[in-house]
């Protein structure tokens, strides 16, 4: 059988198929700007999760009994949910309507919180993640989707430009509120905090949002397509998430990673096949959407795996408090928040190329920048770099999405919101195990002549090995008991070693952004994007 799905791409005059079937909007039901408000505040609390949990590890690890491995699994259970799910999740939205789907994942999300803060066991904090990540996915495409049903195009990128500043916003702020939480109140509070949170996004949701279904929307489920992506993603994420522990040259990372390709393959072929794909293939014939997806997950790679080794930077080189790193890194923040509304009419106004590739430019800018930072670098400084980041993301975040969204038809937009999702995951992870790797292999280089050259005792082959893992984390492995000389020659030792590997991962880091500059040429506006929106009032 050959797939019978094909890609409408008419436009604004030929697009009444895509329109939701439901009657216009009244008073604040369907109203865009409160539909977005709605969203927001949903959309908030697991952008927040995805960062504020870290902060609570060596609580929880403390308060449990947890081992570092286990710690590391509240992280990566959560992440390996989430990244499966997306596309699957987006899928759902599609099919059942994408009020209904966030309704049930902002429901199930607040629950899953709320349990993890009640649980005893380090096992039921990791079940719950995995909760929560499910959840989780069905939430985020399905506001992606409901954006995009509500606001008219000419809104489109304004809209998607508040909703990237919620999520910039919430990501960097969770360091700070999940250090406040922690210091001042208990572990139990960072996830406590999502059921109120939860709750008023429940209550907007059923009060606001207005259920918006294209006429053509899927009515059957590819369920092998839906297992040979799931599995492919699994081993393609797994591989990822385990390959600093096994190293990049084991066999066990190449092996998921084999098994990866070949599930992606399979699924490919399939969905040539079956009648109603998970993913219609047709829609990578999109140039601009394509190009989006892959600046996505460039951005991703670039700005989520730099970003990792600032905050080891700024707590164990500079000795910050989380609570004082998150401070710090406000300049990014406060810049993402001003800069994403603001891209989010600029791109209106001048489509989304020269914003994406100005964006890209600004954040090699940034990651050269961070490239420079040395173990005496001062606050104005970093907070340049910091800035000149937060100005880069901000149109790559709100254009790349409006290019996958506004680039798919009106019945695929909670797939094209889960791939947008996907993206950003696989790059983050990608960013956090390549620059690893980077990293691990110049300390493992450098470690070795810098410890000689300060004149301290020889290491064994073992100790070198645990040295190097302390520093490329910006610690200092200073026995116990050695004179304050000597920890002061280690320290240094450490310190300027971490500072090295960092460097050279924010320059692999700035080349990426490099190339993600020609891959944003390659974007324009969202062919469908006028189809199917505008059913509410401005």
């Amino acid at each position: 059988m050959t797939s019978q799905t094909t890609i409408d791409t008419t436009g604004p005059g030929d697009g009444a198929s895509a329109l939701p079937d439901t009657a216009p909007a009244r008073g604040l039901r369907g109203h865009p700007w409160v539909t977005l408000f709605a969203v927001a505040v949903g959309v908030m609390m697991v952008a927040l999760d995805g960062t504020i949990v870290a902060i609570a590890n060596p609580a929880i690890g403390q308060d449990l009994h947890a081992s570092l491995a286990q710690l590391q699994w509240i992280t990566n259970a959560y992440f390996l949910a989430l990244a499966v799910s997306l596309i699957t999740a987006g899928k759902l939205g599609d099919r059942f309507g994408h009020r209904q789907t966030f309704l049930i994942g902002v429901t199930g999300f607040a629950a899953a919180s709320g349990a993890i803060g009640l649980s005893s066991t380090i096992g039921m904090v990791i079940t719950f993640r995995v909760f929560q990540g499910l959840f989780g996915a069905l939430l985020m495409p399905a506001a992606l989707g409901l954006l995009r049903a509500t606001f008219p195009a000419e809104k489109l990128n304004m809209a998607i430009g508040i909703w990237g500043m919620v999520i910039g916003a919430s990501t960097a702020g969770g360091p700070i509120l999940g250090g406040v939480l922690v210091e001042h109140v208990n572990w139990q509070s960072v996830f406590f905090i999502n059921v109120p949170v939860g709750a008023l996004a429940l209550i907007l949701g059923l009060v606001i949002l207005l259920d918006h279904r294209a006429e053509n929307a899927p009515r059957s489920f590819d369920v092998l397509g839906i297992a040979l992506l799931s599995a492919a993603m699994f081993c393609l994420v797994w591989a990822l998430i385990k390959a600093p522990e096994w190293g990049w040259g084991d066999g066990m990372t190449w092996t998921f990673i084999a098994a990866s390709v070949l599930g992606f393959a399979l699924f490919a072929l399939w969905e040539n096949k079956v009648r109603e794909p998970l993913i219609p293939l047709a829609l990578f014939r999109s140039v601009p959407l394509s190009a989006g997806v892959v600046l996505m997950v460039l951005m991703a790679i670039a700005f989520m795996g730099g970003l990792f080794f600032v905050t080891f930077y700024l707590q164990n080189v500079h000795g910050m408090s989380p609570v004082d790193a998150g401070l710090h890194l406000l300049p990014l923040t406060g810049m993402m928040i001003v800069a994403s509304p603001l891209a989010g009419a600029l791109i209106t106004k001048l489509g989304p190329r020269i914003p994406l590739a100005c964006g890209m430019v600004a954040t090699a800018v940034a990651m050269y920048g961070m490239s420079t930072l040395k173990t005496g670098t001062g606050s104005a400084t970093m907070s340049i770099w910091f800035a000149v980041l937060g100005l880069g993301l901000a149109p790559v975040m709100v254009g790349a999405t409006e290019v996958i969204v506004g680039n798919a038809p009106m019945e695929l937009s909670g797939v094209a919101g889960g791939l947008q999702q996907s993206a950003m995951q696989i790059g983050g992870s990608l960013g956090t195990a390549v620059l690893g790797a980077v990293m691990a292999s110049k300390v493992d280089h450098d470690l070795p002549g810098n410890w000689k050259d300060a004149g301290l005792p020889p290491l064994t082959p073992a100790q070198t090995g645990q040295a190097s893992q302390a520093v490329q984390v910006g610690m200092a492995p200073v026995p116990k008991g050695v004179p304050e000389a000597v920890a002061a020659k280690i320290t240094s030792v450490a310190h300027d070693t971490f500072i090295s590997g960092m460097s050279l991962a924010s320059l692999v880091a700035a080349g990426v952004a490099a190339v993600a500059v020609l891959v944003a040429l390659l974007t324009k506006r969202g062919e469908n994007a006028e189809a199917g929106a505008g059913v509410g009032h401005i």
